[in-house]
């Protein structure tokens, strides 16, 4: 039998098509009232978990095959504004637009925790994925191990399935923390894991359940964690964050990417670096920009109905960044936890490399919103089929609540009433009836007749995805190979993008980037442009859920402009051309604990042994040398050699205000925890200064952040901006290898009690030289 639904048509029929979800939502129940919902949501303003929980920290998002968002995070005081002061173990929110957020629960109530977690344990970083019909979310335990629960719906509920991953699994000489799911295009699955300081990845077995493999390491880096990969355009992105996490408004937190042709690496930066090379790396996606949030990290990835992808992560408000004391759940106080509440923020691909808002940083204000509302489209959860036409009827499911299903045999479409044109991205979740051995279930992408029209196919018969364009009758089709281990009996998001002639069609598990079958055709030439979208199905029983077009995203294709440098300050610079003491070479040079032994100019450079003296909290006996800087913003530069051996040994630029307060950038040598004695070279971006919203306050604390590759020759730029709103230094810190392209890094925001000056340092432990060939200062013309 086949069965094609009748050609309605109405001279308002694509209106009528984006809000047949409104007429039919307003009457039933959540979650069907989110439909609804979703068309509000035009703008957002990060944290968008703010009025909702205080904090979401290594947040993890999923759509649910309900149509709802899920995002999940990790153990901590997320209902403090409720007035609860204890801490939530893995809590849960809730969105039907990634924008508005409700608090729906924990993963664990303490009471109901599994009873082999060791007493104390905060289970941290959950992970979430659908894996053949049911929900695995991992989540690390705070003092080691990686541990699975599922579960059939996103909120429960949750069987326990105990540790995956025990401390130091063999291999990994890293804390077992930080794990993440990925599953690739031939359908094998990985769990990549690790944090201070290397990242592993080992294979899990079909289920997802047990590591099979052996444990390969991928990266390393000074606090690397936070491992997440996705597959985009042939190539596997590893993103991870590095510095620290969690240190109120002195949090370095920076998220940076490498790629590679296999998931099991090597991954390599954009300048080239394998990410297990021993120095710090390029490839920044987000860091701090002085905009008020501080730290962005552990991040995950979530894309909209307009293929949109989403940087979702934490950060942490700098005019609020930390918790009162609380409880933890099993009864101890905690003090100085930082706030982290949930952000998203467009995730751009520009020339094969992902950066949040074209390198702009962390969002304030309003911003669009993800699309989350179709032009035409449903998620059948209302109890109506109006605005569909065909032969399928409607069912439901504890899962995926309504959903579209068919039971006959032969062919047999369910067709929307409106029609589509354009640059559009469509897509289904869709499955086969455990009864249909040998048939399909499609995704009708345009229809305009029985002889014109475009599908897409998972097919059970042949174990592939197929899409076929049929042009008066002709047929032009491509096909892709489905894994072995493909679950036809299980949902599975079919999506399709189509730009111009081209179509891009993947089957991916859970819309999580992790395509099980790619195929990528050229539509031929009278391809219907406008038709309606729909399922299809041949062979017997089929279903088809959360189906929908909506306008294709537009790539954003460059970054935003880099700082622009005005002209030489030359009262502010030195070229070290003279001889002896840089003081007695240029009195505009001054001394703080010196002058240092050793440091002499010769030659058009500076050249200083580092000094067994520190600069750094309490401890204060190092030498700086200084000089005064401009007023307004600048830029100041230095060209540095340095034959550092040995750890904590440093040189480089500071901005001084006084000896509590400052900043730094250097070139540090940094031992690797747990690296066998292995040491790193860094570019170090530190900032010191106190930190009142402790308990007690701190008078004096020092973190860093990090930027890009440290080499024998290095050039570093620091950019001064003072922000007289909020009465701050803002700066800036820049890197090259070349003198030539630039790394530029994060921002750090400190206080202003006075003005900051022009400084160098070259300490900690004896044995180093550094070679400073000059130093240079510039105006700015442009931010």
């Amino acid at each position: 039998m086949r069965t094609i639904p009748s050609r309605r048509t109405s001279a308002v029929g694509a209106v009528l098509g984006a809000l047949v979800l409104l007429a039919t939502a307003t009457s039933v129940p959540a979650p069907a009232r989110a439909e609804a919902a979703a068309l509000a949501a035009a703008t957002y303003t990060n944290p968008v978990s703010a009025g909702v929980v205080d904090s979401l920290p290594d947040p993890a998002m999923i759509r649910g095959k309900d149509g709802t968002w899920y995002a999940y995070g990790t153990t901590n005081p997320v209902r403090l504004l409720a007035g609860d002061s204890v801490e939530h173990i893995l809590p849960v929110l809730t969105s039907p637009d990634m924008v508005t957020w409700s608090y729906a629960g924990d993963v664990f109530t303490f009471a109901g925790r599994p009873g082999w977690w060791p007493g104390g344990t905060r289970p941290w970083a959950p992970d979430i994925r659908y894996v053949d019909g049911s929900y695995h979310l991992t989540y690390s335990l705070s003092g080691g191990g990686i541990a699975l629960a599922t579960a059939p719906t996103p909120t429960g509920p949750w069987t326990d399935r105990g540790l995956i991953v025990t401390g130091g699994a063999g291999g990994c000489p890293s804390g077992t923390i930080d794990q993440a799911m990925y599953t690739d295009i031939n359908g094998d699955r990985y769990l990549y894991w690790g944090s201070y300081d290397t990242i592993c990845v080992s294979r899990l077995n079909t289920a997802g359940t047990a590591l099979t493999g052996a444990v390969t390491q991928v990266a390393r880096g000074r606090r690397m964690e936070g491992g997440f990969v996705v597959r985009r355009d042939g190539m596997y992105y590893l993103f991870y964050s590095d510095a620290g996490c969690c240190e109120g408004a002195f949090s370095g937190y920076t998220v940076k990417v490498g790629r590679a042709s296999s998931p099991l690496g090597p991954f390599t930066t954009p300048s080239g670096l394998n990410l297990m090379d021993l120095t710090s790396k390029d490839g920044i996606v987000v860091a701090a920009s002085g905009n008020g949030f501080v730290g962005p990290g552990h991040n995950s990835i979530a894309t909209d109905l307009s293929g949109q992808d989403w940087l979702v992560y934490h950060a942490i408000p700098a005019a609020n960044p930390d918790f009162p004391p609380v409880t933890n759940p099993w009864g101890g106080t905690m003090n100085n936890l930082s706030r982290r509440p949930l952000m998203i923020d467009r995730l751009d691909w520009i020339n094969g490399w992902p950066v949040v808002r074209a390198g702009a940083g962390p969002s304030t204000g309003a911003q669009p919103a993800p699309v989350t509302t179709w032009t035409v489209g449903s998620g059948f959860n209302a109890g109506s089929l109006s605005g569909w036409s065909g032969g399928w009827s409607l069912a439901s499911e504890t899962d995926a609540h309504g959903y579209l299903s068919y039971a006959g045999t032969g062919t047999a479409y369910q067709l929307s009433d409106a029609s589509v044109s354009g640059d559009l991205r469509i897509e289904a979740d869709l499955r086969l009836g455990t009864a249909n051995t040998s048939g399909a279930v499609g995704l009708v992408v345009s229809y305009a007749d029985a002889n014109n029209n475009v599908v897409a196919w998972i097919n059970r018969a042949q174990q592939k995805l197929i899409v076929e364009a049929r042009v008066a009758g002709a047929v032009t089709s491509l096909s892709s190979a489905l894994p072995a281990t493909f679950d036809h009996d299980s949902w599975h998001n079919l999506a399709v993008e189509r730009r111009g002639s081209t179509l891009v069609a993947w089957v991916t598990p859970d819309r999580l980037r992790t395509a099980v079958s790619t195929v990528t055709i050229t539509l031929p030439a009278g391809s219907p442009g406008t038709g309606r979208i729909g399922a299809v199905s041949s062979g017997g029983v089929s279903a088809a859920d959360n189906l929908g077009a909506a306008p294709l995203y537009q790539p954003v294709t460059a970054t935003v402009p880099q700082p622009v440098l005005g002209g030489l300050l030359s009262a502010y610079s030195d070229e070290f051309s003279g001889s002896g003491a840089p003081q007695a070479a240029d009195p505009a040079w001054s001394w703080v604990r010196g002058p240092a032994a050793g440091a002499t100019e010769s030659g058009g450079a500076l050249t200083w042994p580092t000094q067994a003296a520190e600069l750094f909290e309490g401890t204060n006996t190092a030498s700086v040398l200084l000089r005064d800087a401009p007023s307004g913003d600048f830029v100041v530069e230095t060209k540095l050699q340095f034959n550092g051996s040995a750890g904590n040994q440093q040189a480089g630029l500071v901005l001084y205000e006084g000896d509590d307060r400052y900043f730094k950038l250097a070139h540090s040598v940094l031992p690797l925890s747990q690296g066998g004695g292995a040491l790193l070279h860094v570019t170090e971006f530190a900032k010191e200064g106190p930190r009142p919203t402790t308990t007690p306050p701190q008078a004096v604390v020092n973190r860093p952040m990090f930027g890009g590759p440290a080499t024998g020759t290095l050039w570093l730029r620091l950019l001064y901006h003072y922000d007289a709103a909020a009465g701050e230094h803002d700066v800036r810190m820049a890197s090259s290898t070349n003198g030539t392209s630039w790394t530029w890094g994060g921002t750090w925001s400190l206080p202003r009690t006075g003005p900051v000056r022009i400084g160098l340092v070259s300490m900690n432990k004896a044995g180093a030289t550094a070679v400073f060939d000059y130093l240079r200062t510039y105006a700015v013309t442009g931010l």
